[in-house]
């Protein structure tokens, strides 16, 4: 996300080792860093709201904000931080907010800064009691409210912010962070590696981080097969084999050997059927086949995230499948 310097400490994780510490260390979402530069050059930031997916460098952002407004010393007394880990229900919002916004420090002048990060996670009745408490204190106190659902927070805040979309990061940015990450700890990487570890990082720069760190930690080389193994995602080769056995196996075999290979890799289901669904595409299959499986993989999928049991999912994947070759015989005798 930044190509900042190593922050000092034995024992960091490296998000928060390598986490930029300036805006200009920043270098995704470069329209974005340039609009709160000019804001703050200006003096003119208005109350912000961030959202987005983990790991695109919402916190990043406001903290390397709070670091250029303030000195070393004026952070403690300037910045008032509070995640989903602090209790932040309406007696907090009156009591501490409302306190911190409302006094002035004697030596320091501007505004303060109040970071509501993980805001989606705050009550309907917290969200309506900081409406207020924005406009009355808007000359002593900046708001920065952080969340990755823009729907959980009310209109009425939302009216009230400038609001930024961090989007998920592109393979592009993430490569050349990651590739000073490897360097500065010489970590043994195969090409393979890094493509397994931007393919599953999803966008997430810290998803990517946090792995990498597993990964080295685990094995004395980052490879495709290592980094699918740390973090229990099925390997290619094993999907190859469970689309094979689910086109050509009977049904109480192949359900043998999925669940077979399930537990002795720890594999999810849910990551399977991700996998198969990517697989299947690349097959050349009769439209209404694709179409009819697809959608009943989608239906399996969306019991799964209710939390229904594996095996019965297992089974009902086995059976839409012999279902699915049952219709390309029929369509080949045809």
């Amino acid at each position: 996300m930044s190509k900042v310097k190593a922050a000092k400490g034995p024992n960091l994780p490296w998000v928060e080792k390598y986490r930029p510490t300036k805006l200009d260390d920043l270098i995704s979402h470069e329209d974005i860093i340039a609009t709160i530069n000019k804001f703050i050059k200006e003096d003119q930031l208005p109350h912000l709201l961030f959202y987005g997916p983990p790991g695109t460098g919402k916190t990043s952002t406001i903290l390397a904000c709070a670091k250029q407004l303030y000195s070393p010393n004026q952070i403690n007394s300037m910045v008032l931080e509070l995640n989903a880990s602090d209790d932040r229900g309406i007696g907090i919002v009156r009591g501490q907010i409302l306190s911190f916004a409302s006094t002035r420090t004697i030596f320091n002048t501007g505004f303060k800064l109040i970071i509501l990060d993980e805001a989606d996670a705050m009550t309907n009745d917290a969200q309506n009691a900081l409406r207020r408490i924005i406009e009355k204190f808007t000359e002593n106190v900046r708001f920065c409210i952080i969340c990755n659902y823009l729907s959980k927070i009310i209109p009425a805040l939302q009216s009230r912010c400038t609001r930024f979309r961090f989007a998920p990061l592109t393979t592009e940015q993430i490569k050349p962070r990651l590739e000073y990450v490897i360097k500065q700890e010489n970590v043994t990487v195969t090409e393979d590696g890094k493509k397994a570890l931007l393919t599953l990082a999803q966008g997430d720069m810290r998803k990517a981080l946090n792995i990498l760190q597993s990964t080295s930690m685990a094995y004395k080389e980052v490879t495709e097969d290592n980094v699918y193994t740390c973090v229990g995602h099925p390997l290619k080769n094993d999907i190859s084999n469970i689309v094979k056995w689910l086109l050509n196996e009977d049904f109480s075999s192949a359900y043998k050997k999925i669940q077979d290979l399930k537990t002795a890799k720890g594999l999810a289901l849910q990551d399977i059927l991700t996998e198969v669904h990517l697989y299947i595409h690349r097959i050349e299959l009769p439209s209404p086949v694709l179409v009819g499986l697809i959608i009943k993989m989608a239906d399996i999928e969306n019991r799964l995230a209710s939390g229904t049991n594996e095996n019965i999912q297992l089974s009902a994947l086995l059976s839409a499948f012999i279902i699915a070759r049952g219709l390309v015989s029929t369509d080949a005798e045809s």
